[in-house]
């Protein structure tokens, strides 16, 4: 039987934080801590959001809070369990959650 995977996506500041401390880091920490198949963030170069602020890594724009995208990939089962803590540490930003198809992995079993 095939499993359903999900591709959890969390849009966030680089200066948002969490219990002092990156809050892109703490998520990371957490879905380790959780046993998650794995995570990656990527820091963006330009990019806005509910506030319409346009954030960008441009040095003319002096702007040090860039986009930062956390991508997580694992289960249906073990994402539904750890986004309520993910819920929990983001106060502004984006959460998305979608449906993926994994046709070669190592680590997805």
């Amino acid at each position: 039987m095939m499993s359903r995977w999900q591709q959890l996506t969390i849009y966030i500041g680089e200066t948002d934080q969490w219990k002092h401390q990156p809050l892109y880091s703490a998520i990371v920490t957490l879905a380790r801590e959780h046993g998650l198949a794995g995570a990656t963030v990527t820091r963006g170069m330009a990019g806005f959001g509910e506030k319409g602020k346009i954030r960008t890594a441009n040095i003319l724009a002096l702007s040090i809070d860039v986009p930062i995208v956390i991508t997580i990939i694992d289960r249906e089962d073990v994402l539904t369990e750890f986004i309520p803590a993910i819920r929990a540490m983001v106060h502004s930003g984006l959460i998305t959650l979608q449906p993926m198809t994994v046709l070669k992995s190592n680590v997805l079993n």
